[in-house]
């Protein structure tokens, strides 16, 4: 079986044809490689170790933050999801310390 690519977009639902042959791959057997070997115990349990982690480092906390008004306004312009940018431009000035170092003085 051959790579199929289909584009959808935000919002619209895949062609019934993208669909059907989606469940028609689903239902072929899995082909075992060299390249592709079937996972081992160990190998499964190391990627439950990664998924645990990864998980814990996407959760996010909730906080009271007190900032100005127009630090605010400035941030909701930008939309929905505006909390999540302020979340990496915090995470950006604490990963550079010349960042931290401008702000506190």
């Amino acid at each position: 079986m051959g790579i199929i690519k289909s584009t959808v977009r935000v919002g619209e639902k895949p062609p019934k044809e993208v669909i059907k042959r989606l469940k028609a791959a689903a239902r072929q057997p899995i082909n075992y490689t060299a390249e592709a070997p079937r996972a081992t115990p160990e190998v499964l349990k190391e990627f439950a170790q990664l998924a645990v982690e990864r998980n814990r480092q996407k959760k996010k906390q909730t906080i009271t933050i007190r900032i100005t008004p127009d630090v605010l306004e400035s941030y909701k312009t930008m939309g929905s999801g505006y909390t999540g940018i302020m979340s990496d431009v915090l995470q950006y000035a604490i990963n550079n310390p010349s960042v931290l170092a401008a702000a506190t003085k």
